[in-house]
């Protein structure tokens, strides 16, 4: 009796597991593929920056980077998930493999380049100086010996670093671009420096704040690309070939309003 019930509980444990392992095996499938059968990417992003990645009213990331994203993932053939990470911890979770690749208004630049991989150019921008109409701020040469306010480890935070010093107290360093914005508003800064399209949109939807943008030729023209882990080429060749496709298209000049070579 023993051993009959001994046999029989061998036998249901191998049908068990049998079950276990190929219920485990579609799982893997699906995760890898999606639900449409299409390779899916994470993608990670900091989605404060309106217009280009921010939160819409119903919780979804949006933005003219999502756009260009999406688009690329179309001529690519594969699926994209978005990962609201924030800006600090969005260059580890790409180091870390956390997420495929991040887009984020991320400026190509050399020393990003010496840690990470970089597609080709989708868009450009440059930095303005967003201040108050009566401010006696009119170039980049007078925020000298001002407090400005910029987002933390941005280009407009290097470019003040370059003028005012890298350790000055005269530095207001904030997690996000509003949060600089709200700091030259509430008077602990003279004045904010940011990527144009997130200035100009701020100054859009907000038409009744006295301020006004200065354009400066000693900013840098930037150019943003999707950023990869170093060293990940297949993943690297797969955005810039699609990249091109969506240039080819004229797709990425519909959704950003100008061409980018």
């Amino acid at each position: 009796m023993k051993a009959g019930l001994r046999l029989f509980s061998f036998v249901f444990l191998i049908v068990g597991l049998s079950f276990l392992l190929f219920g485990c095996g579609s799982e893997s499938d699906a995760e890898q593929d999606g639900d449409s059968g299409k390779q899916k990417l994470v993608v990670g992003t900091d989605a404060t920056y309106a217009p280009m990645e921010y939160m819409d009213s119903d919780g979804n990331i949006v933005g003219i980077d999502i756009d260009v994203v999406n688009a690329i993932a179309e001529a690519a053939g594969v699926e994209v998930e978005y990962k609201n990470i924030g800006w600090e911890p969005l260059f580890p979770a790409v180091e870390n493999g956390e997420v495929d690749f991040a887009v984020s208004s991320i400026t190509i630049t050399e020393e990003r380049k010496e840690s990470f991989d970089f597609t080709d150019p989708y868009y450009f921008a440059n930095q303005l100086i967003l201040t108050k109409e009566d401010s006696d701020i009119k170039s980049y040469a007078d925020l000298e010996g001002k407090e400005v306010s910029v987002q933390i480890n941005t280009t407009g935070h290097v470019a003040i670093q370059e003028l005012l010093g890298k350790t000055s107290s005269d530095i207001v360093a904030t997690e996000t671009m509003p949060l600089a914005i709200n700091e030259m508003l509430n008077g602990n800064a003279d004045a904010a420096v940011g990527d144009n399209s997130t200035v100009n949109e701020y100054i859009k939807n907000n038409p009744d704040t006295e301020l006004t943008t200065i354009e400066d030729d000693s900013f840098e023209k930037e150019y943003y690309g999707l950023m990869v882990k170093k060293g990940n080429t297949e993943m690297l060749e797969l955005l810039n070939e699609a990249i091109q496709k969506v240039k080819d298209s004229g797709k990425l000049e519909e959704i950003t309003g100008f061409a980018v070579e």
